[in-house]
């Protein structure tokens, strides 16, 4: 019988547009982004946040967000997910093997927001209506969204999550 699967959005921090000539796949985080992963790498361990799958964008910033938090689950840094359409993010989450209770994915917007926008219906008594307000105007840099669903990874669908928490990087600086 099919459990509660997590799903973590995480969108890369704050990249660094310093070098204009650099390639976009090739920019690093700024000092900004850096600050921000810090306090992303202390939420995960303060919440316990430890999917077992990440699934990566193969891009600079969102391999040094990643790197920066410190988890430990496999971890796949895949070429698709950089310039990757929600619904194509969609596909590869379907992918997972169904034995997987949480996973997460480390992408880019719009991607990432419209992603987490079509899969949560509903939403906990955690997460507020300013929050979603704020999911639906912007997914900041550095932002995590998490989603819980029943079922099987391949049956993921639009409308069958709901929305646990949303957490923004201004939001952890301020505590």
């Amino acid at each position: 019988m099919p459990g509660t699967k997590q799903l973590f959005v995480l969108r890369h921090a704050k990249s660094s547009w310093d070098d204009p000539g650099l390639d976009d796949h090739e920019r690093p985080l700024a000092p900004r982004g850096r600050r921000a992963v810090k306090m992303l790498a202390e939420h995960f361990r303060a919440n316990g946040i430890e999917p077992e799958l990440i699934l990566c964008s193969s891009a600079r910033r969102t391999r040094e967000t990643l790197e920066g938090i410190g988890l430990s689950g496999e971890t796949l840094i895949e070429d698709d997910l950089y310039a990757a359409s929600p619904g194509r993010v969609l596909e590869r989450l379907h992918e997972i093997a169904d034995e997987v209770e949480s996973a997460m994915v480390v992408g880019h917007n719009p991607a990432m927001q419209v992603l987490v926008l079509r899969l949560a219906t509903g939403m906990t008594p955690e997460v507020d209506g300013t929050q979603l307000s704020e999911l639906k105007r912007k997914l900041p840099t550095g932002a995590l969204a998490t989603l819980t669903f029943e079922g099987e990874w391949s049956e993921l669908s639009p409308g069958g999550a709901r929305l646990e928490a949303f957490v923004r990087p201004k939001q952890l600086a301020a505590h």
